[in-house]
Order: structure tokens, then C-alpha cells, then sequence
């Protein structure tokens, strides 16, 4: 979904979307939405990510009617209306809600944050979690655990800042290349090893509780999560996904290379640095509410481009399909060991394993980064 851009007179001009055909009609799949200020949405796209969130809305209902404590399908529509009993609203709409409404955004902005990194690298491995700025933010939000005793203010914060602070040393290493392409992912792998080293050394020099603590925070999970945390994480994805969408056109035109999108009036560096800013905030956030969730940034944004099919930044059905694929793998973490609950990093991190190890496999043929049909 893009805007469809406009000459002085107010007629549509062709793009690289639909070349001539922007004079004669919509290009094929798109559909033109609004009057005054049109936008070109892909229909593909928008199926996709409909039926992503239809398949995340699914896997909620299913926990939150199933677990230890088990309600049918109309004492749950009873309580969501606002009735049933004392216990099964405090465990439907106090501990299973929550933790549902996160899985949804948590997923989603983590999808949307790899698929900006992968198309500033443009390169399949540029997520957050593998170029490092994952971990930059668990190292700030780390310290702040350690150090002042965690709190949400305190260590989004911290993570925010350890993010911004690797995505500053990243770009710094790669200047000269023009922060993208492979020296991204390279310098991003690095500095994403050293402060893996940090982490470790940070949860052995502080005393047992506060490291168990972290290091269970560390692995990424749902468990604990409650409307405070929640709450923040609904507001965060309101704002940012419709900026993601403003900024979806000028990333598209970067995945050219900075010469063409320097001919066609975009300014690549200026470009790169507000999207790599924008995927850290993104990741920050997930990162402050749950801790780092590994692949699910690497695999949802690859799974949403073969099934869109659309060129340049995917970001409503990245967010739908990652939105799904985490409240699956929640709801795996939650059941499989039931009443033991089960870190949903280590069901992400399984699943992109095997989602890498299906991606390079035998008979695999290796294709450019292209987000083209």
C-alpha cells in the first residue's frame, strides 16, 4: 500500500508500480482507494494480511478457552460481553488477554522491524535479531534490569538506548559502503557477537537472583505479561505501523541501490538512516516488553513476501503474518508442557532453525533479494 504520487494538476503520473499504465489505470492487482489523496493497495497483500489476523484472532480464542483452567466456547463469549463468573474473568481478561494482545503486537512489529532491516541490507539476514541491533537493545535494557532493578520506564529505556547506540556503531563501521548490502549484516554479525560476550559477562558478575531473573527475561517469553505491559505495546503499534506505511515508498525505491533511487529523487542516506532508526525503535520496544525473540524477525517478513508477492516494503502483511506466527508459537510454549510454561524464544528460535536449514537445503536454489514477482 502506497500513495499513488500526483503532478501540480492533480493528475496521477506513472511510477515504477505501473509505469504508463499509471495513466490509463491502477497496475495489475492494485486497487486505487479514496478520491482526493488516492492510494494504490495491493489486493494480494491486503488478503494476506486479513487472513493472518484472522488466523491470530483464531489461535487467541483457542487460548484463551484452553489451559489448566478450561472454559467452553460460551462461557468465554459470556465473558468477553462482559458476565461470567468471578475466576474465569480474572483468568480470561487479567492473565490470558494480555498475554494474547502481546503475542499479536510483539509479533507484528517484529516482523515490520525485520522486513525495513532485510530491505535496507537488502539481504535475507538483515533482521534485527541477526545484524545485532537485537542485542543491543538487551545489553541496555540488561544493564538497566542489573543496575536499577528494572521497571518499564528504566529498562525501555535501556533498551531504546543500547539499540540506537549498536545501529550508530553499525552504520559508522559500514559508512564507506554506504550502510547497506552485506557490510551491514557483516558488521551488524560482529558487534552482535561482542555484545552477546557482554550480555554473558553482565549475568555472571551480578549476584544469582538478579541473573536468573534476567537470564530468564533473556530468553524471550510471554509468561509474565500483564495489561501494563500490554497496553504500551498496543499504543506503540498504532503509531508505528501507519508511519511504516508512510515510509514504505522511499524504503521500495531504496532496494534499487542508492544510484537509481538517487535518479529517481530520493535521497538513499538520509533514506536508510530514518528506516534503520525506525526498525530499532520497533525492535526496542518488543525487546522492553518481552525480551529478545529470536528469527521470528528473519523468517515472517520471507514468509509475507512469498505469499504477497509485492515489491518494496510489506509491512501490513509482514505484521499479519508475524502477528500470527507468534501467537501460534505462544500458544505452543503454553500447552506443550502444560502447566510448565515454556519461553516462546526457544519455539521461535526452533522454528527459524528449521526454517533456515529448509532454506538452504538440498534442491534450494539461491535467489537475489528481491521483493518483485
Amino acid at each position: 500500500m502506497s500513495p499513488r504520487p500526483r503532478t501540480r494538476s492533480g493528475r496521477a503520473r506513472p511510477d515504477d508500480a505501473g509505469g504508463a499504465e499509471g495513466l490509463l489505470g491502477p497496475p495489475a492487482g492494485w486497487t486505487v482507494v479514496g478520491a482526493r489523496r488516492s492510494l494504490l493497495v495491493h489486493r494480494r497483500s491486503l488478503a494476506v494480511t486479513l487472513i493472518a489476523l484472522m488466523i491470530a484472532v483464531v489461535i487467541g480464542a483457542v487460548s484463551l478457552a484452553t489451559g489448566t483452567f478450561r472454559v467452553s466456547a460460551s462461557e468465554l463469549l459470556d465473558v468477553l460481553g462482559g458476565g461470567g463468573e468471578l475466576m474465569a474473568r480474572f483468568m480470561i481478561l487479567d492473565q490470558r488477554l494480555p498475554r494474547w494482545t502481546a503475542a499479536l503486537t510483539v509479533g507484528g512489529m517484529l516482523a515490520v522491524s525485520g522486513t525495513v532491516f532485510q530491505s535496507v541490507a537488502r539481504n535475507p539476514l538483515g533482521s534485527p535479531d541477526v545484524v545485532g541491533f537485537t542485542r543491543g537493545a538487551t545489553t541496555g535494557a540488561l544493564l538497566a534490569l542489573i543496575t536499577l532493578g528494572g521497571g518499564i520506564v528504566s529498562t525501555g529505556t535501556g533498551a531504546l538506548l543500547g539499540g540506537a547506540a549498536t545501529a550508530v556503531v553499525v552504520i559508522v563501521l559500514t559508512m564507506r559502503r554506504g550502510a547497506g548490502g552485506d557490510g551491514l549484516v557483516l558488521a551488524g554479525i560482529a558487534v552482535g557477537q561482542m555484545l552477546s560476550s557482554l550480555n554473558d559477562y553482565l549475568l555472571a558478575s551480578t549476584d544469582v537472583e538478579s541473573a536468573e531473573a534476567a537470564k530468564t527475561w533473556q530468553y524471550g517469553s510471554l509468561n509474565a505479561i500483564t495489561w501494563g505491559a500490554a497496553r504500551p505495546l498496543l499504543v506503540t503499534a498504532a503509531l508505528l505501523v501507519p508511519l511504516g506505511l508512510a515510509i514504505s515508498r522511499e524504503g521500495g525505491v531504496l532496494e534499487t541501490g542508492d544510484d537509481t533511487a538517487a535518479a529517481l529523487g530520493s535521497r538513499a542516506r538520509r533514506t536508510r538512516v530514518v528506516l534503520i532508526g525506525y526498525g530499532v525503535v520497533l525492535a526496542s520496544a518488543c525487546v522492553t516488553a518481552t525480551g529478545p525473540i529470536g528469527f521470528l524477525a528473519l523468517a515472517a517478513p520471507q514468509v509475507a513476501r512469498r505469499l504477497s508477492r509485492v515489491s518494496g516494503l510489506g509491512v501490513l502483511p509482514s505484521f499479519g503474518v508475524g502477528a500470527a506466527l507468534l501467537t501460534l508459537s505462544d500458544l505452543v510454549a503454553g500447552r506443550l508442557l502444560s502447566p510448565f510454561q515454556i519461553p516462546v524464544g526457544l519455539i521461535t528460535s526452533a522454528v527459524g532453525g528449521f526454517y533456515l536449514m529448509w532454506l538452504v537445503g538440498p534442491g534450494r536454489t539461491r535467489r537475489p533479494m528481491s521483493h518483485s514477482s
